[in-house]
């Protein structure tokens, strides 16, 4: 006789607690260490039905991730944004030296999923320590452990990808990348060689360090950089701050190559379009003939390397000329008009 098998996923679900010691932690680059909050069990908890929570997963090797289903899902804030509904997936990835719990609680990417209604994770990178913290990408010339190693995190992010979409109505039309850093490096390595998966990628303080990039197809690609960035150097190479180990210094592209080099791969026109300026900041964009494919730069003048709207980082304030996290989304949502 025939059997049918019925296979219920249990997850560790994370409680959600108040946010406000976070005001106390630093965030960067270069992470902070500081505790995982406990998680309590939920036996037979389903996310396909978009409950909404953070949940630590894993993948194959045993990396790790954190997903976070946003409330406003849930509750339906968003038009057309119900159980069932496919639904945006936005994956962030954290600087070198960072962790995925780091980043989820840094850079207020939760706020925003909840605000516009999208899925959010948060990969891990590879390390030599325990817990995973102190992670760094393989963004090809970029960085640490990561790329001496010669992580696969191409492969990582495609089975972080595929266990997402096993859970949660994802549109495969409406997945994107961003970065800060070594994460950014890598946003430009996923449109490099994932173009066919994310629609657009946004990075933000990370230069393109690629050993080779032929997309499969045009993508967008939007690139934030502060002039006074004093680790990756908006002129290009390495800050006196960037590496504790002088001996793992990398010569980081500048950001004028980064473009160039984009451009000519989506054969996009010579002259930008300057879109933005006002004080602080400014921004040019170059585009395909019929609009679809965009590259767009931004430049703070202040804030050095760090994530422009957000805390300050050693004393140091970031640029508030802008919030990154409201211009990368809008870029995000311009890609699909």
């Amino acid at each position: 006789m025939p059997m049918t098998l019925t296979w219920t996923l249990t997850l560790t679900r994370r409680t959600m607690q108040p946010l406000w010691w976070l005001l106390f932690l630093p965030w960067y680059g270069i992470a902070a260490t500081e505790r995982i909050v406990d998680t309590k069990p939920d036996a037979g908890l389903q996310i396909t039905a978009l409950q909404p929570g953070e949940y630590q997963r894993k993948v194959a090797n045993h990396r790790k991730y954190l997903l976070y289903v946003p409330r406003s899902l849930n509750a339906g804030m968003k038009a057309g944004s119900k159980a069932g509904t496919a639904v945006p997936l936005v994956l962030f990835f954290h600087g070198g030296g960072g962790h995925m719990e780091q980043a989820a609680k840094a850079y207020g990417w939760r706020e925003t999923a909840e605000r516009e209604g999208f899925v959010l994770a948060f990969p891990n990178g590879s390390s030599a320590f325990p817990r995973s913290h102190l992670a760094t990408w393989n963004a090809g010339h970029c960085c640490g452990y990561a790329r001496d190693e010669q992580v696969d995190d191409i492969a990582y992010v495609k089975n972080v990808l595929q266990d997402i979409q096993a859970q949660l109505p994802i549109n495969p039309q409406q997945i994107f990348a961003s970065g800060m850093s070594n994460g950014g490096m890598l946003a430009h390595r996923l449109a490099c060689e994932m173009a066919d998966t994310f629609r657009a990628v946004a990075a933000v303080a990370g230069t393109d360090n690629t050993v080779q990039c032929q997309p499969s197809r045009a993508i967008s690609v939007l690139h934030i950089h502060a002039q006074d960035d004093s680790h990756v150097l908006f002129q290009g190479g390495a800050g006196e701050d960037a590496f504790r180990d002088k001996s793992k210094v990398t010569d980081f592209t500048s950001v004028a190559d980064t473009i160039k080099r984009w451009q000519q791969r989506l054969q996009l026109p010579a002259n930008a379009n300057r879109v933005l300026q006002q004080p602080g900041v400014y921004s040019d964009r170059w585009q395909s003939t019929d609009g679809r494919i965009q590259l767009q730069l931004v430049v703070t003048e202040s804030g050095g390397h760090s994530w422009p709207g957000g805390k300050a980082v050693r004393g140091k304030q970031p640029s508030t000329a802008i919030d990154a996290n409201t211009l990368i989304w809008q870029f995000f949502q311009a890609q699909l008009l």
